[in-house]
């Protein structure tokens, strides 16, 4: 796999941020380490664009007859390399050279079809979904049963207007495309890859814990009754240390400052060792405080057993787990030298030469490169979150260097099985 064209601009008019990214993805093509006909394209746009979805899509598919195959989404910011267009009219492209039986698009219209049923065999899938389909969360978790890894990684649309899905599959000739134009509107779509294609995916966490972790020992539908046994409204005042007896106004503030970590109760928190959350947390928001049952409410249901620490974002946490999970890429990217073995007395000094395993020093294994890469992260993470505009993206480049990426700023982020608030899902393409 050649490295992926990629394209990006910002312009009050859709169609002139089309050719300017045309403009860069035809040159790059030109250039013999880049991809000089690749048949799938990312396509990820900023709410300003989403009225005018089904023209943009029509005329980047026109200017580009090779691309068979078109997935991608909206979200109130797009990224690319080292840039970030948060709340401005702007679209960012990438053309990805797979063989078209290493993938598949799907849609409402042509779903994935569940393992054993087709001869294309799921391994991983990138998902793009719309959080106003009632059970998104258990949709993703029944998407991910139908890969063979169990792994889906992606973001939910994020728009102020319509919320649009790009999804073609094969010129419109794949099984229940039919006459359908490749935008859609509620449910999943996405990219099924097959075994065949080496990617590695990483979920960073922009929170940390504050206080203690508890078990939840009474709940009812999205309502934490108690914590190891207490009251749960009173286990929050006394993490934060206020009272809404003294000082209401500020007690409450704290609280719309704070949101609560969830994990499933078989699992031990991360946070207890590093310090910080893992992937198995899913970040809540605390939506109400129940004064006469004590209780907290999170935009989530929640049962007996399971865990919670609250938590608050925390920018130079953000910012150290984004390096760290770049770095776990790079470091698994890297050629790796491998020990020389001992030699058996039985063919030291032998005068024949021997090969394999009995041959001292044996070569290093290559190393893997980047040939491009897709960053979802949360809306709620974008803009000055880091310091400054674009500071996320260039943190990203920094760590892995520049190679072509996209991403958009979801409303939440998928990864593994579970939807994730106030993360960064970051995924490479491998090839060597």
């Amino acid at each position: 796999m050649k490295l992926c064209p990629t394209g990006h601009a910002t312009h009050p008019q859709w169609r002139m941020a089309a050719a300017l990214a045309l403009a860069q993805v035809r040159a790059q093509m030109a250039l013999p380490a880049y991809a000089q006909a690749p048949a799938l394209g990312l396509l990820y746009i900023t709410d300003h664009y989403a009225a005018q979805a089904q023209e943009l899509l029509d005329y980047l598919a026109a200017e580009l007859p090779e691309i068979t195959d078109w997935s991608g989404t909206v979200g109130v910011g797009v990224c690319a390399s080292n840039a970030e267009y948060f709340d401005e009219p702007a679209l960012a492209l990438m053309l990805l050279d797979l063989p078209c039986d290493q993938y598949r698009v799907f849609s409402g219209v042509a779903p994935l079809p569940r393992a054993g049923t087709s001869d294309f065999v799921a391994h991983t899938a990138l998902v793009h979904a719309d959080g106003r389909t009632p059970d998104v969360a258990s949709l993703i978790a029944e998407m991910a049963e139908r890969t063979t890894s169990g792994y889906v990684f992606g973001g939910l649309s994020a728009s102020r207007g319509a919320s649009v899905q790009f999804a073609v599959g094969g010129s419109g000739n794949l099984a229940g495309q039919g006459a359908a134009g490749g935008v859609f509107a509620g449910g999943l779509s996405g990219i099924a890859f097959s075994a065949d294609v080496a990617l590695l995916s990483r979920v960073t966490q922009g929170c940390q814990p504050v206080g203690a972790t508890h078990r939840i020992t009474a709940a009812q539908d999205n309502v934490v009754l108690q914590l190891d046994g207490q009251p749960a409204l009173d286990v929050l005042l006394d993490t934060l240390e206020v009272s809404l007896d003294g000082d209401p106004q500020h007690a409450v503030e704290r609280v719309r400052n704070t949101l609560a970590g969830l994990m499933d109760g078989d699992v031990a928190f991360q946070a207890e060792r590093t310090g910080h959350f893992g992937t198995d947390t899913r970040v809540r928001h605390i939506i109400g405080l129940d004064g006469a049952r004590h209780g907290v409410a999170l935009a989530d249901q929640v049962e007996p057993g399971m865990r919670l620490a609250f938590c608050q974002r925390n920018v130079a946490a953000a910012r150290a787990d984004l390096v760290r999970i770049c770095a776990e890429i790079r470091e698994e990217l890297a050629p790796q030298e491998q020990e020389p073995m001992p030699q058996p007395a039985s063919v030291q000094g032998s005068p024949f030469p021997v090969y394999g395993a009995l041959d001292g020093a044996l070569p290093p294994r290559p190393g893997r490169h980047i040939t491009g890469a897709i960053y979802v992260s949360c809306s709620g993470r974008g803009g000055p979150h880091f310091g400054a505009p674009g500071a996320e993206l260039q943190i990203v480049r920094h760590a892995l260097g520049d190679v072509p990426l996209v991403g958009f700023f979801a409303g939440g982020e998928i990864a593994h099985q579970h939807l994730y608030g106030y993360t960064g899902v970051l995924t490479v393409f491998c090839a060597g």
